[in-house]
């Protein structure tokens, strides 16, 4: 008989379990930022210099509803 029988024996401690927590959740974060950054490398639009806005048009006459 071991001294342990009866005893349910720990399997892992508890700041190794916190630690395996956080490395997971670094590597769900980085590997979601990782995505993100690929998607915005991939679909990246052609910059283009902002176009002169056409002149205003005032009509010579006003409308019929103007007051």
């Amino acid at each position: 008989m071991s001294p342990l029988q009866g005893k349910e024996e720990a399997l892992m401690s508890l700041t190794t379990t916190i630690v395996l927590l956080i490395i997971g959740w670094l590597a769900v974060a980085a590997a979601m930022l990782w995505g993100v950054l690929r998607i915005t490398r991939r679909h990246h639009h052609a910059y283009r210099a902002p176009q002169t806005p056409a002149p205003e048009h005032k009509p010579e006459q006003p409308h019929a509803s103007a007051h």
